[in-house]
């Protein structure tokens, strides 16, 4: 069985890129922080697909903890799907925050940083002897490191998320000799937990969105997870070092 590793699997984009993995015939290990009964829900979603999920945690932002997190991975692979190796690493775990280039302090771009770019760096470094040769790399970045439809506030996350679209044609050029393919999928406006649920605490933002995107309506988990899924199968062997937008033509 092909395994993929989902970090941040326990909602949002991540909980829809698994179980739309476990659709394909993956196992996934899953990752949460704070969010174990999200990541029950998706255990129980894959398992009423008839496939196999189990649930690790993990602070993407703590890189001291990679070297333990592979050590419980390859036990898990062990004693869940009967492997030693995983098929496709999906970078999905992050946080949106939103700060004045002027009034962001350095303990919040620190933390961005931490989050968004040197955990998924050196969490594939970490995993990459277990990463099969021809398997595949997808991170999740942002429509924010486009030039289109800047906003304010967005300085140092677009910045973090603008490195990781760079580190990802680094990695597809550099992990090509093995057939690893890396790939980037940049969501536009998505109903997700992020910004402490901020669609479903303030409905009345919605409709602004769906008006600056060309389909119409702002995204949602399953829009972005199916696509993720797609790169990390072998339904896309050809693709490497891209990173498709995900918006529904948002200001298009």
């Amino acid at each position: 069985m092909n395994v993929a590793i989902v970090i941040g699997g326990s909602a949002g984009i991540g909980q829809a890129a698994s179980t739309e993995l476990a659709r394909r015939g993956f196992g996934v290990i899953l990752t949460y922080n704070r969010h174990r009964e999200g990541a029950d829900e998706t255990i129980e979603a894959i398992r009423g697909l008839g496939g196999t999920a189990v649930a690790l945690p993990l602070d993407i932002g703590e890189s001291a903890t990679f070297g333990a997190f592979r050590d419980a991975v390859t036990t898990e692979l062990a004693r869940s799907f009967g492997t030693t190796t995983i098929r496709a690493l999906v970078n999905n775990a992050g946080f949106g925050h939103m700060a004045l280039f002027e009034e962001t302090t350095e303990e919040v771009y620190d933390r961005l940083h931490r989050v968004l770019l040197k955990g998924p760096f050196f969490l594939a470094q970490t995993l990459l002897p277990l990463l099969e040769d021809g398997g595949a790399i997808v991170n999740t970045t942002s429509s924010s490191t486009t030039t289109k439809g800047l906003t304010p506030g967005y300085s140092a996350y677009g910045s973090m998320k603008g490195g990781l679209v760079v580190l990802t044609r680094y990695l597809a050029k550099e992990l090509s000799p093995r057939g690893i393919r890396v790939n980037s999928v940049s969501p536009g406006v998505t109903r997700t937990r992020l910004g402490d649920d901020a669609f479903a605490r303030f409905p009345e933002l919605i409709e602004p969105q769906a008006q600056r995107t060309a389909l119409g309506r702002i995204g949602e988990p399953d829009d972005v997870g199916s696509v993720i899924a797609f790169l990390a199968s072998d339904e896309a062997r050809w693709v490497t070092a891209q990173d498709l937008e995900v918006s529904g033509g948002y200001d298009l």
